[in-house]
């Protein structure tokens, strides 16, 4: 199984570096983009160095020339355009990821909220803090390359600052580190153990603690995978850290970058000063006040502290009080705390001897013997003798023989008081780099000016300094490299090896400076600015006071959609349309091309003010006629006709106005009702309503009041509906229900039927007729031999019958016989005639004459009326089918 790459040894920093993707994807771009200007200025050189060439064939080198600038600038516009598609790709992927951010860091959370509730501190906000940029695109970034620290890489996280580094950055880095501390030339080259700083906080690790492996944030799982559900580089068990400042408890979070959040269990603990009982608080904030007065004797030991229960030792006594100095000689106001001061006074005090005052400052105590009692010693100090404390001690004439300043040669004078003088014997004096010699006094330097060549510590520059000893100085000069960043130089001495990281730090804001995201220096050229929660402060460009509220953003603001409100120039309204104060108007080119070789310029749009639209604000307003009152938009508000019949009342007073509706002018004292002089004049008939049942109109035009009565003769139908009658027909409409019936009276007989057959009696007359008929019928006995004349209603309602007597029995008897022998009669008689028949055809047969033919022919001939009787019988079926058609009509 081969080892992960990043425990492969032998890459070198910059190596490392390159393949860093944003510095690579930035590299490329750069390159591909001097590279086309370099082309482009070799084309250029090129094409004036080729002079002859280009006079030759001026259209050639020309065309070959805008292909080459074209490809060049194809190229480099390909570059940029894959370099900002990779950038979007990988800012989707973020913001896809970002909206599980919260649910990944509640989860990481769970277990220490249950315990604290809903409580927050400022070192939780930390740790929730380093766990947001665990997700924020280019916070988590590594100093050593800058670059992004990616889900899939091994890291390593420094155990004080809890910075985060690519794992083959930062063991390259503690290599370096030890190789240049270290020397090739040292005995122990190899051997002593030395140790390397972290590239932030310059916390030193042992040789022992270069990472190796790559381990999760808490340092149970080796080499952890990649989890989306999970924080980066985490391996989701809980964390067991122990708490700083140690409490005994471990931490409660799962797997997380940065500190450990403050201890969240509940510890019972009393107060600072002793006095109040225990109570239970965070192991985190388990030290607490009662606000009691501390009472603790202080250091001055007359009063008593009383400030409020406190932490650590009580401070000095805040009292003021007179105190005297060490040599009681001054009394001044000090503080209680500090009763001891000196009054900054030579004592003066009288030694022993009487003769000499002490010459300390003000002190305690007593002031010693006199300086001068005892034995002294010469000048030289070869001598010593007592004597009085007000004699001086004489020299002793012998040489002085004190070390020189030179430290060479010795004092040749007598014993004497004072400094000796400088030596002033001539000695050759080498330099202190051993070049040179030269005879100077002892006291004097001897600087040559040659200068040394050898490289300082940092193994960049020499020294230079005049007359070196070989023992050459630290670099006085500054790095000045540029560091990883890009943007700032070395502040450090020069020095050998890898310079430190970019200390600074960049604010990345957001338009409004709100929102801020801190990165390491060089990473703000590929970082986005922070999403803005707070609303857009630009000022508004339209009339509006205020803009619309949206976020916070880069560019022009969206455009305004708040209603105008400007007040219309022709109506006062308010403009309830959307501002119109910066719209995109397609702006006109009056430039036509030539022809078709040339291409038709791109239209270009320009931002501005578009005039108000029309109001549409509905206004009641009244057509001509004053028919309705309809809702018109303001900018149409104008007399109008509704397209309605005026129908105004006319002077005559039954008719109304037929005119499309039109303006009419009203006489003060009229009804609005009536026609107005722009009307039009009545030119109909009388259409008054006539009496009920008057049919015909009014003869004259039309008028005021009563029509005349009506003088046209109606036709009526008699009661039996077959006599016509004329009468008035005022005469007609006024009569009343009996005179109505003696109008319609035909005076004849009623044409209509019984029910008995027999015709009505009654003159002509309405309604049914009635039923009891007073006609005689003769009634007959069944052979018809009797007969008798009875009432017919007397027939219908007792249904008398005529019955046969003796003789009717005997004729009816002497009719049968009679008819049988009327029937044999005829039966012999038919039979002669089929003989006669029979033998007349069989004469025909025989060929008789034609005469007989011809007489026989004129036997049978047709007469008249059997010629003509279907001709005769339509036209007379015709007329008494009308005749009854007639006749039931009338009784309807």
């Amino acid at each position: 199984m081969e080892p992960p790459a990043w425990r492969q040894t032998g890459r070198g920093r910059g190596r490392g570096r390159g393949k860093s993707g944003g510095s690579q994807a930035v590299g490329s771009v750069r390159e591909t983009e001097s590279g086309g200007g370099g082309g482009a200025d070799r084309q250029a050189n090129g094409r004036g160095s080729d002079s002859s060439c280009s006079r030759s064939q001026p259209g050639i080198s020309t065309e070959l020339s805008s292909l080459k600038k074209f490809e060049a600038i194809r190229k480099a516009n390909q570059a940029v355009a894959q370099k900002f598609v990779d950038e979007d790709t990988s800012s989707e992927e973020e913001e896809d990821f970002e909206g599980q951010r919260g649910k990944i860091v509640a989860s990481t959370f769970t277990t220490y909220t249950s315990h604290i509730g809903d409580d927050s501190t400022r070192e939780l906000e930390r740790t929730k803090q380093y766990l947001n940029d665990a997700f924020q695109s280019g916070a988590q970034t590594c100093l050593i390359c800058i670059a992004s620290v990616k889900r899939n890489q091994a890291i390593w996280s420094c155990f004080r600052c809890y910075c985060i580094f690519h794992m083959p950055c930062i063991q390259k880095w503690a290599k370096d580190s030890i190789f240049l501390v270290s020397s090739v030339l040292d005995d122990d080259f190899g051997q002593k153990d030395h140790s390397w700083p972290c590239p932030k906080c310059r916390h030193q690790y042992e040789q022992s603690q270069t990472p190796t492996r790559y381990y999760c944030y808490c340092g149970k799982v080796e080499d952890p995978p990649p989890d989306p559900w999970l924080v980066p580089h985490s391996c989701g068990q809980v964390c067991d850290k122990e708490f700083k400042p140690l409490c005994g408890h471990k931490c409660l979070l799962l797997c997380h970058p940065g500190p450990c959040p403050p201890c969240p269990k509940m510890v019972s603990n009393t107060c600072y000063c002793k006095k109040a009982k225990p109570v239970s608080r965070r192991c985190s904030a388990k030290g607490w006040s009662c606000q009691q007065r501390c009472n603790q004797l202080l250091t001055c030991g007359q009063h008593k502290c009383e400030n409020p229960c406190h932490t650590g030792g009580c401070p000095e006594c805040p009292r003021v009080s007179r105190q005297r100095c060490l040599c009681g000689k001054k009394t001044a106001e000090r503080l209680c705390a500090r009763p001891q001061w000196q009054c900054e006074e030579v004592c003066g005090r009288t030694l022993p001897c009487d003769n000499h005052t002490c010459e300390q400052i003000c002190h305690r105590g007593v002031c010693g013997n006199c300086p001068r009692s005892g034995f002294r010693a010469c000048p030289c100090g070869k001598s010593k003798s007592a004597l009085p404390c007000t004699e001086d001690i004489p020299t002793c004439g012998d040489t002085c023989d004190k070390p020189l300043e030179c430290g060479l040669h010795r004092c040749s004078m007598r014993c004497h008081r004072g400094p000796c003088e400088t030596c002033r014997q001539e000695v050759e004096k080498q330099c202190r780099c051993g070049k040179h010699s030269k005879i100077l006094p002892c006291h004097k330097e001897y600087l040559c000016e040659t200068k040394c060549t050898k490289l300082r510590d940092c193994q960049r520059h020499q020294c230079k300094r005049k007359c070196c000893s070989g023992n050459c100085p630290p670099c006085d000069q500054n790095c000045s490299r540029t560091l990883g960043c890009r943007n700032h130089k070395c502040p450090s001495a020069c020095h050998r090896g890898a310079c430190y990281p970019c200390p600074e730090a960049v604010e990345i804001k957001c338009n409004c400076s709100a929102s801020v995201l801190v990165v390491p220096c060089g990473r703000e050229r590929t970082t986005k600015p922070p999403r803005c929660k707070e609303l857009c402060r630009k000022p508004p460009t339209c009339h509006h006071p205020s803009r619309e509220k949206h976020r916070c953003h880069f560019d022009c603001c969206p455009p305004c959609k708040q209603p105008c409100q400007k007040v219309l120039a022709k109506c006062d309204h308010l403009c309830p349309a959307t501002c119109h104060d910066e719209v995109l108007v397609k702006q006109a080119n009056s430039h036509q091309p030539t022809g078709p070789w040339e291409q038709r310029s791109e239209p270009t749009f320009i931002r501005t003010a578009v005039p108000c639209p029309s109001c549409m604000i509905p206004i009641p307003m009244a057509c001509l006629g004053k028919h309705e009152v309809s809702h018109l938009p303001c900018h149409a508000v104008g007399p109008y006709s509704c397209k309605r019949t005026c129908g105004r009342l006319l002077p005559c007073g039954n008719h109304t106005c037929a005119k499309e509706c039109h303006a009419v002018t009203i006489v003060e004292g009229d009804g609005t009702q009536k026609a107005g002089k722009e009307c039009q004049a009545c030119e109909e008939g009388c259409s008054k309503p006539r009496t009920s049942g008057c049919v015909h109109a009014c003869i004259l035009p039309c008028h005021d009041g009563a029509c005349p009565p009506c003088a046209q003769m109606i036709r009526i139908k008699c009661h039996c509906k077959i006599t016509n009658l004329y009468v008035e027909c005022m005469e007609m409409t006024t009569a009343d229900a009996e005179t109505k019936i003696i109008l319609n009276s035909c005076k004849n007989q009623c044409p209509k039927q019984l029910p008995c057959g027999h015709r009505c009696k009654t003159t002509c007359h309405p309604g049914d007729c009635p039923q009891s008929c007073s006609q005689k019928v003769k009634m007959k006995c069944p052979c018809k031999r009797i007969k008798k004349e009875i009432l017919c209603s007397v027939v219908a309602e007792e249904q008398v019958l005529v019955e046969c007597d003796e003789v009717c029995q005997e004729m009816k008897q002497k009719a049968s016989e009679m008819k049988e022998a009327d029937e044999k009669a005829a039966l012999e008689k038919e039979r002669l005639k089929q003989q006669v028949e029979l033998e007349a055809f069989e004469k025909r047969l025989k060929g008789r004459r034609k005469k007989n033919k011809r007489r026989d022919t004129m036997e049978t001939k047709e007469t008249a009326w059997q010629k003509y009787k279907k001709y005769l019988m339509i036209p007379v079926c015709g007329i008494v089918l009308a005749v009854v058609t007639f006749y039931l009509l009338q009784l309807n």
